[in-house]
């Protein structure tokens, strides 16, 4: 990535922090960086590219602190989840943002797709892998784009973390009697 797109994104994440996602325009990016909101779309086409490039950049770790995936399916479920909600959690509309993601790397689906293949050689169908890893993935989205934007954020953090926690092992459970 070259240096300018870099700081291009770089300013997007610090802007989203500041204003959140419906603040969060080209403009006042453009602004922020003292240039024409037109030199932007040299670095990123559009904004959707450049939403998907904050997530991209947010998920994917370099390739060289990405552990392997190992350990029991249910662990890597698991982790997948409260990994990504605390992502999420570190940024202000951060579960809405992950929403608005359309066109993942390659990076992404290649860990998407690993995923669900550890799922298969421990023994869950192919087809039941990939929905468990939709339906985990939906309700991190799901319950933290509440925690960020009702209420729900106000309870304490430690009972938020039991709701959500206990919610995943309901997931995991289904998966586990579906194997029965």
């Amino acid at each position: 990535m070259g240096q300018r797109r870099a700081e291009v994104l770089q300013a997007a994440i610090e802007l989203l922090d500041e204003v959140g996602l419906d603040g969060l325009t080209m403009r006042l990016l453009a602004s922020r960086l003292g240039v024409q909101a037109g030199a932007l779309y040299r670095h990123y086409p559009s904004k959707q590219a450049l939403l998907d490039a904050m997530v991209a950049h947010l998920v994917v770790p370099p390739a060289d602190a990405v552990p392997p995936l190992d350990g029991p399916w249910d662990d890597q479920l698991r982790g997948l989840a409260i990994g990504t909600r605390e992502l999420m959690l570190a940024h202000r509309d951060g579960a809405r943002l992950m929403s608005t993601f359309q066109n993942p790397g390659s990076e992404a689906v290649a860990f998407y797709h690993d995923l669900i293949a550890t799922l298969a050689a421990a023994g869950i169908p192919a087809d039941t892998a990939a929905i468990a890893v939709d339906t985990v993935m939906a309700y991190v989205n799901g319950y933290t784009t509440e925690e960020q934007a009702r209420a729900i954020g106000s309870r304490p953090r430690e009972l938020r973390d039991l709701a959500f926690r206990g919610g995943i092992e309901l997931i995991i459970a289904g998966v586990k009697g579906s194997l029965s």
